[in-house]
C-alpha cells in the first residue's frame, strides 16, 4: 500500500500543475477568475487533502470530508468536481498487487449507498453552478441506488459522472496518454497540463460550459480549443503562444464561461500520472 503521505503529496502536487498552466477559461497563476484566486484552489487543495487519502475510507467519507475541509479552509466551492474524481483513485492507490486502473474498477464497483448519501451531502453543501433538482436519484434526497449507479444516471449530463461508469475511460485513455506524449517532448511540467487541458477541451464539449451556457457555447469553446490544441503541438516554443492563450482566457473570463470540467479532468489525470510513477513496480504499467 501507498502511504497517506505519498498519496497525499501527489495530489497536492497535481494541483498545484494544473494551476501552473494557462488554461484559458479557468483560474491559474497567470489570472484569477469567475470571483476565485490561485491562492484559493492551493489551499483547497492542501485541505482536502488529508481526508481524501485517509487510509481504508469509503469514497464517499473521502468525498464529504475533503469537501467540508475545503469549505472550512476557504468558504467556497472550489474543488468538487476534482474531488469527486480525485477520491476513487485515491482509494485504489490502497490496493495492493493491482494496476491502478484495474483497482479502481474495483474500487467502483465496490460502491454502495452509504457512498452515495455521502456524495450527494457533499454535493449539497458544495453547492455547485447549476445544480438543479432532477427526477431519478436527486442529491437532495436519500440515495436508492449505489454511487457509481447514480453517477450512471447522469453520465449523459456531466463528464465527471460519466468517469464513474465508465471506469474513468477519458482519464486513462485521453487525459494520460495525452500527458506520457508531453512530457516526452517537452520537460516543463506546465506544458503538459496545458496539453492535456486543450486536449479534453478540444475532444468534446466542457459539461460545465454546456449546463450553464447551453450546447452552442460549449461547441464554440470546443472549437476554439481544436485551434490552440493544434498551435500548441506545432509549435517549436509553446511559450511564445501565452500571449493568445491568456487573450482568449480573458474573453471567455468576461462572458463568464469557465472550463471547470475539464480542468477537473486536467488534475485527475495528473494525480492518475503521479500515482503510478511512485507504485511499486508491476503496478504502474498498462
Amino acid at each position: 500500500m501507498i502511504s497517506r503521505p505519498i498519496v497525499a503529496a501527489a495530489f497536492i502536487a497535481a494541483c498545484r500543475d494544473e494551476l501552473e498552466a494557462p488554461k484559458p477559461g479557468n483560474v491559474h497563476v497567470y489570472a484569477s477568475g469567475h470571483g476565485m484566486t490561485t491562492a484559493q484552489f492551493v489551499d483547497s487543495a492542501a485541505a482536502a487533502a488529508d481526508p481524501l487519502c485517509a487510509p481504508a475510507s469509503r469514497v464517499g467519507a473521502r468525498i464529504r470530508g475533503a469537501v467540508e475541509a475545503t469549505l472550512r479552509a476557504v468558504g467556497a466551492n472550489t474543488n468538487l468536481g476534482i474531488v469527486l474524481l480525485c477520491a476513487p483513485l485515491a482509494a485504489a492507490a490502497e490496493l495492493d498487487a493491482l494496476r491502478l486502473r484495474d483497482a479502481l474498477v474495483r474500487v467502483l464497483d465496490d460502491l454502495d449507498i452509504r457512498d452515495a448519501d455521502d456524495a450527494f451531502a457533499a454535493i449539497v453543501q458544495a453547492s455547485p453552478a447549476g445544480l438543479g433538482r432532477v427526477e431519478r436519484h436527486d442529491v437532495f434526497t436519500a440515495a436508492q441506488v449505489t454511487l457509481k449507479q447514480a453517477m450512471a444516471e447522469a453520465a449523459d449530463r456531466d463528464r465527471v459522472a460519466r468517469q464513474y461508469a465508465t471506469g474513468f475511460a477519458d482519464v486513462f485513455d485521453l487525459g494520460m496518454g495525452v500527458h506520457a506524449a508531453a512530457a516526452t517532448r517537452w520537460s516543463d511540467p506546465k506544458l503538459a497540463a496545458l496539453a492535456v487541458y486543450l486536449g479534453f477541451l478540444s475532444r468534446f464539449p466542457d459539461s460545465h460550459i454546456v449546463r450553464k451556457h447551453g450546447a452552442e457555447v460549449g461547441a464554440e469553446v470546443c472549437r476554439g480549443a481544436t485551434k490552440f490544441d493544434a498551435l500548441l503541438w506545432s509549435a517549436q516554443e509553446p511559450a511564445a503562444l501565452f500571449g493568445e492563450l491568456l487573450a482568449w482566457d480573458a474573453a471567455l473570463k468576461a462572458r463568464s464561461i469557465n472550463p471547470g470540467t475539464t480542468a477537473d479532468l486536467t488534475v485527475a489525470t495528473l494525480f492518475g500520472c503521479r500515482l503510478q510513477f511512485v507504485l511499486p513496480s508491476g503496478r504502474n504499467s498498462d
